[in-house]
């Protein structure tokens, strides 16, 4: 594909992730006071106590932001995440006048979050983010020995705690809720319905069974040395990664050739190369 074109799909990634965000801010998440972390939670919070306008806000917090971490961090965010924190803002002022798509929290915090974490899938799909408090989390990342996952749960932690202090403990749950649900959307956009299994195999018959994994199920394999923990006797390995229509049938294959075999399977979310994704 052209790089050309690549940018162009990228950039409108971008920008379509980013109006989904904001339509998920201004019909679900802002009108049933859903703070559900991120500056998006912060403009919820600032709106409800000073009536500040939360696009604004969020161009406050995002464009500083962004700027204190190309300086601290270095210039490894670039522009797709610039225009990701320009527009989220604006599209969020664009569409502040729109109806509230429901008025019960519990059905706000789930549908805004899957809006949400559909939106910023999206924007990951584009190769950027929307910056706030991705950034801030990756500062403290570099000042502090906290894993950057740890810094993110702080920074969205601290956001639902003040919203519980400024709305209620009910809708501090919901933001939970919220923050739960984005997530758990993000990580579908970015991976799928489509994981595999990762299947270890031990046996005393590995080219039987590698064989057979080779020619009737048509997968790469790769065959490890192993050591028994218990008699230290040397021992064969091997790792299939199957889709997960094929697991039941490698499964039936193994127990077929060696009935005393030991096999164990973990999901794959993410693989790549023949017989699965490409890029």
């Amino acid at each position: 594909m052209p790089m050309l074109l690549v940018h162009i799909i990228e950039y409108s990634l971008v920008i379509i992730g980013s109006f989904l965000v904001a339509i998920a801010f201004n019909l679900f998440l802002l009108p049933n006071e859903v703070a559900s972390g991120g500056v998006a939670g912060i403009s919820t919070i600032t709106k409800a106590v000073f009536g500040w306008e939360p696009s604004l806000v969020q161009w406050g917090l995002n464009i500083p932001l962004f700027i204190v971490g190309v300086i601290i961090l270095g210039k490894k965010f670039g522009l797709k995440t610039l225009i990701g924190t320009i527009v989220l803002p604006f599209f969020v002022f664009l569409t502040a006048e729109w109806p509230a798509a429901t008025p019960d929290p519990l059905l706000g915090s789930i549908f805004g979050g899957m809006s949400a974490g559909l939106g910023i899938g999206i924007v990951f799909r584009g190769k950027a983010s929307t910056g706030g408090i991705d950034l801030a989390a990756q500062i403290l990342h570099k000042f502090f020995p906290l894993p950057l996952g740890i810094c993110v749960a702080l920074f969205d932690g601290l956001i639902v705690i003040t919203a519980t202090f400024v709305f209620s403990v009910e809708q501090g749950l919901y933001a939970l809720i919220g923050l739960f649900v984005t997530s758990r959307t993000i990580d579908f956009v970015q991976i799928g319905f489509n994981t595999s299994k990762n299947v270890m195999v031990i046996t005393d018959h590995v080219e039987e069974v590698r064989q057979v994994l080779l020619q009737d199920i048509d997968r790469g394999v790769t065959v490890w040395n192993a050591e028994g923990g218990y008699t230290n006797a040397d021992r064969k390995m091997i790792m299939c990664v199957v889709a997960q229509n094929e697991f039941s049938k490698v499964t039936q294959i193994v127990k077929r050739i060696d009935p005393s075999a030991f096999v164990v399977a973990m999901n794959a979310s993410e693989v790549l190369g023949e017989g699965f994704k490409n890029s």
